[in-house]
């Protein structure tokens, strides 16, 4: 009875872990943005419309042959394929604004304005939306080789942040731009769709 508990539990764990849409920002081989798209990791689709920043959209084949480990989280790139990918955090589009705030209540602070109660309020409130941007920073997975990001998934321990070293291999640097109408293996198995 233990173990058909302890079976259904991680069957639970793994069928949550895939039900959530990852969000990936498609970019080709040579790094230039293609579209945004979302995925279910658990139907594994091999092609997704993906829509520009200008709303065309676009058809990118992903390859899910080795991309998710046992635990079904991402361990390469659906896009180009590279084995080396990265946690990157991304903040709050608020989080440039509330650095100013800060500048600014550390400037009140120094100058001695900090006793006044409405300056206190002020820099509570300060204390509270940067407390908020930290909150609300989203990890994403990177790819070395193509800029690929992917959001939304739950991600591996073993993905660390990233590293020069693993950045200046061979295998994942970019491929040289070119022509972008032209026919080019370099982008990978990601094409844009006929319109």
């Amino acid at each position: 009875m233990r173990a058909v508990v302890h079976v259904a539990v991680i069957v639970s764990v793994a069928w949550d872990i895939l039900s959530r849409d990852m969000d990936i920002q498609i970019r080709d081989r040579s790094r230039q943005p293609i579209g945004v798209a979302q995925v279910d990791p658990a139907a594994r689709p091999m092609l997704v419309r993906a829509i520009a920043a200008d709303g065309a959209p676009h058809e990118i084949y992903l390859d899910w042959e080795h991309a998710l480990d046992d635990a079904g989280q991402l361990r390469s790139c659906v896009t180009c394929g590279c084995q080396h990918l990265y946690r990157r955090r991304t903040l709050p589009r608020f989080a440039p604004f509330a650095l100013v705030l800060a500048g600014a209540g550390v400037v009140a602070g120094v100058l001695g304005y900090s006793s006044d109660p409405i300056v206190l309020a002020a820099l509570v409130a300060l204390l509270v939306l940067d407390g908020a941007v930290l909150v609300l920073a989203r990890v994403q997975l990177v790819c070395y080789r193509c800029g690929s990001a992917y959001g939304g998934a739950p991600i591996a321990r073993y993905h660390r942040a990233w590293d020069a070293r693993i950045a200046a291999e061979p295998d994942n640097q970019p491929a040289v731009p070119s022509d972008m109408n032209a026919p080019n293996d370099a982008r990978g198995p990601s094409l844009p769709s006929n319109q």
